[in-house]
């Protein structure tokens, strides 16, 4: 027969995958016969053991070089580029408001669409639109809101005219 040393030696040792536990193995000399035990030991799971998590790297962030207000260039160009913005912007209201009609609108989408144009252009001559759009919201809820939507513009012009007095 095979003695233990033998036994151990023909025992394959198959590693666990790295991912769910560490395998060690025990190289402890048993007592009574002075050979090495060469047998895999893998730590059974309990409760407290604890799934490894992945750890989210922490956001860099860039250390501020000055608290000062920015330099004149990028003011100018800041300044230069919210002005052609504000053009192109201004070009586009006045291209966009003689087709509001030509657009296949519900009457609240035309509403909607028609204050938008006021409260990007300041232009009150679109009131009357606005008001006729809503008018011809059948949802009632809807056009409450509209129509108090309407008063608050006529609010908003009729107050600024008053300040400016």
């Amino acid at each position: 027969m095979f003695d233990q040393n033998q036994q151990a030696q023909s025992t394959a040792v198959v590693p666990e995958p790295a991912a769910t536990t560490d395998t060690t193995v025990a190289p402890a000399t048993t007592a009574d016969t002075g050979t090495f035990n060469t047998t895999a030991v893998t730590p059974e799971p309990s409760a407290e053991t604890v799934a490894p998590t992945a750890i989210e790297p922490t956001p860099t962030m860039t250390p501020e070089t000055s608290t000062s207000d920015p330099a004149p260039s990028e003011i100018k160009e800041s300044t230069s580029s919210d002005n052609d913005l504000m053009s192109i912007k201004k070009n586009a209201l006045q291209d966009l408001t003689p087709l509001l009609s030509q657009l296949e609108q519900t009457p609240e989408e035309k509403f909607r669409t028609t204050m938008m144009l006021i409260q990007a252009s300041d232009d009150q001559s679109l009131v009357q639109s606005a008001y006729d759009a809503a008018k011809d919201i059948t949802d009632e809820k809807v056009r409450a809101q509209a129509l108090l939507d309407i008063v608050n513009e006529i609010n908003y012009f009729t107050q600024e005219k008053e300040e400016e007095k």
